[in-house]
């Protein structure tokens, strides 16, 4: 295609070039060769000094590649391109969500017309062959009557379903070459009536959809090397969920209130299941699959009001209320390949159970006041309550099954109530010149209480060394809880000149639970001590930022941030346990960016920007084991970009990013290892050219390279971009 567009070109440019040669020559051989004109005595013409012709306006830098000055409303913008790829088919899909191999479509389009007078139609969509990206959106409204819009839309996530690597062997657990997907659907049709001094009315209908396989981090037992065993087996989601809504909003303002009204209806499907392979390629490998089934109806209805009661002083007001009623049902099934039916299996060794049925309903309140009260122009205070209370029920039942033996009936029940109350103040203070002040204080105290009954049983187990019963007693619990939630920041931004603004902040957190039983089943000081065995649990975060933006010249800006944070979270487990509170955690993270923006020319652009998180996590069982580290978060990532305008029909930008995680710890002889250990970066180039007014040309090429010691290599990949697009404005 270049090669003929520009042979095009040059035929064009050589006539034009030919044309005027003709011309001149033509010109000057008519002034030497002609014969003499006759002369006579006619009078000279007449000379004014009428002014010459003004120049066009030179063209705004937005007008240069949308039409000029003049406006064009429409346009289509149709594209193609490739991705070739070396290395890890899947891992390249998720990390650039998007299928490798070619690729085009519809990249843009947009209409707009008035078929008649005080109607606007509008058309807005895309369409992309093989990347499964699909968007159509219509409107139509009428002044001072309503409108009607219809939306349609589809698009693909690509997940990375591998497992683990075993260092020492070399062993890698792969599910599929290529990467799983979701494809996610979405159909709504909104209707309203706007007309003038009446109520507002919106009615809505919206279809989802959620179809497709994703991964799991629930990854299933091996054995990569002998005597080891390592969760490294790959599980993955196969999910089919679908729901519709269909809802009415009345909106009114009478006087100097703003009041709403509405409700609706959801009707949902979710037929989901987590599937693991167990040992795979062994004589006892064992496919478990772990169906997921509801059926769900959620109503709800809802209120608001805002008023302002005085100049100063505004009141809004909020009411909701949903009833959620689901009943699902379910299956744990061992067998030789995933989704069959229950058949007696003696090489299932854990628990699974068929025939699972049951339902749960919960009822949902909610109260909302805020105050906003302006005493001085400088001062807003913004005092809220919020109030919401929840009541849950439910009960489940199926067969339990272990290996060979004869299935056993069980079930289930429970209660839950909850009550939270959240009182928050705002303060905004002005009043000083070049500050502007905050601060913020939330109070959530909440109580609740929760009764469980029965669960699985004891089953008996048989094997060589004789019989023994497995597995724990149905559960008996009642217990209650308390739980208080305290937040409390504030900040300042500072002007001191017009090129500086140091904005700092800070915040402290404290969530603290408590737990106290009044009917327990399972012992707290054995291995079956779940759930009874905590009392306390307080988790503590401090938080500290700066933020500075600075412009030192006309043509530079920095943007530099700095940000602490250290949390904790102590524990106090059942006296009878024979433990006392611990820290059970802490997490200490910095977190640096600095982001600099030089414009050395009015064609030409800098910007660069870097982040730095130095981020770990610690808790007491790293001091017991070599199988369970601190968590290291730790990362960096730069990214840079420039634009230069060459003329004024052609554009050329340039980008380039660069992440990497050095966490990994190879500690594979004793437990899974963890921790990102990649690398990556790319590198873009686009040129943009106008061929003409109202015709925009874009070619672009990347490169982009990705490296993951966690998975010994085997997620590697190369891959080139070549990319191009046409847009058309009418």
């Amino acid at each position: 295609m270049k090669a003929t567009r520009f042979s095009l070109a040059t035929v064009r440019w050589s006539g034009v070039v030919s044309l005027t040669l003709a011309l001149t020559w033509a010109s000057n051989g008519a002034e030497t060769n002609a014969p003499p004109v006759a002369t006579t005595n006619a009078p000279p013409a007449a000379v004014t000094n009428a002014p010459a012709k003004p120049p066009p306006p030179p063209m705004k830098p937005e007008e240069m590649f949308e039409g000029g000055t003049k406006s064009y409303d429409n346009w289509i913008e149709l594209s193609g391109g490739s991705f070739f790829l070396s290395g890890n088919h899947a891992s390249f899909e998720h990390q650039q969500q998007s299928t490798f191999g070619p690729f085009g479509g519809i990249e843009d389009l947009h209409y707009q017309g008035s078929p008649s007078k005080g109607t606007t139609f509008t058309l807005d969509g895309h369409s992309i062959f093989d990347q499964h990206d699909y968007l159509l959106n219509m409107s139509l409204q009428k002044e001072k009557l309503g409108y009607v819009k219809l939306s349609v839309s589809e698009f693909r996530t690509w997940y990375d379903g591998n497992g683990g690597d075993y260092p020492p062997t070399g062993i890698y657990y792969s599910l599929s070459p290529d990467a799983l997907a979701v494809d996610r659907q979405n159909i709504s049709l909104e209707a309203g009536l706007t007309l003038d001094k009446l109520p507002k009315v919106v009615l809505k209908y919206n279809h989802s959809s959620r179809d497709g396989e994703k991964d799991s981090t629930s990854w299933a037992m091996t054995h990569p090397a002998p005597g080891v065993t390592q969760g490294l087996s790959p599980s993955f989601y196969d999910l089919n969920e679908t729901s519709d809504t269909f809802s009415i909003d009345v909106t009114h303002h009478i006087k100097a209130t703003d009041l709403g009204a509405g409700l609706s209806y959801t009707h949902g499907k979710v037929d989901d299941s987590l599937n693991s392979d167990r040992f795979p390629g062994e004589l006892f490998e064992q496919k478990v699959t772990n169906q997921q089934g509801t059926t769900y109806d959620l109503f709800n209805v809802h209120a608001y009001t805002e008023t302002w009661l005085k100049k100063n002083l505004e009141l809004s007001t909020g009411f909701a209320y949903s009833d959620l009623d689901n009943t699902y049902l379910g299956s744990r099934i061992y067998g030789s390949d995933f989704g069959l039916g229950y058949v007696p299996n003696p090489l299932q060794t854990d628990f699974g159970y068929f025939n699972l049925n049951g339902g749960s309903r919960l009822d949902e309140y909610v109260v909302d006041l805020n105050l906003m009260y302006k005493p001085t122009p400088v001062v807003r205070v913004i005092p809220s309550l919020r109030v919401q209370y929840d009541e849950t029920d439910a009960n489940a039942g199926g067969m339990e099954t272990l290996m060979s033996d004869t299935p056993t009936a069980f079930s289930a029940s429970g209660n839950d109530r909850e009550l939270d109350v959240r009182e928050r103040l705002d303060v905004l203070y002005s009043g000083i010149t070049n500050w502007v002040l905050y601060a913020r204080g939330e109070l959530d105290e909440g109580s609740g209480d929760l009764t469980e009954t029965g669960g699985l049983v004891q089953m008996p187990l048989f094997s060589q060394f004789g019989s023994s019963l497995v597995g724990r007693l149905p559960v008996q619990l009642a217990s209650d809880d308390t739980r208080l939630f305290q937040k409390y920041s504030a900040g300042a931004r500072w002007y001191p000149t017009r090129r500086l603004v140091l904005d700092a902040g800070a915040y402290y957190k404290d969530e603290h639970y408590n737990y106290t039983y009044e009917q327990d089943s399972t012992p707290n000081n054995s291995f079956t001590r779940y759930p009874g065995y905590l009392l306390m649990q307080d988790f503590q975060t401090s938080d500290g930022n700066v933020r500075l933006t600075w412009r030192p010249l006309q043509n530079v800006s920095l943007n530099t941030r700095y940000e602490l944070q250290y949390s904790t979270i102590h524990t106090r487990p059942d006296p009878v346990s024979t433990l006392g509170e611990v820290e059970s955690s802490t997490m200490l993270s910095h977190i640096i960016s600095e982001d600099v923006t030089w414009t050395p020319w009015s064609r030409l652009y800098l910007q660069a920007g870097l982040n730095y998180v130095l981020s770990q996590t610690k808790t007491p069982a790293s001091g017991y084991t070599q199988a369970i580290l601190n968590s290291q978060n730790n990362y960096w990532m730069l990214n840079f970009s420039s634009g230069f305008v060459v003329d004024d029909r052609t554009d050329l930008k340039l980008s380039y990013f660069y992440y990497q995680a050095d966490d990994y710890q190879d500690i594979a002889l004793e437990g899974v290892p963890y921790g990102a250990g990649g690398q990556e970066h790319g590198v873009t180039a686009t040129l943009t050219r106008r061929l003409r007014q109202n015709v925009r040309l874009m070619l672009r090429y990347g490169f982009f390279h990705y490296a993951d010691v966690l998975y010994g290599g085997n997620a590697n990949f190369d891959a080139h971009m070549v990319y191009t697009s046409l847009q058309y404005r009418f």
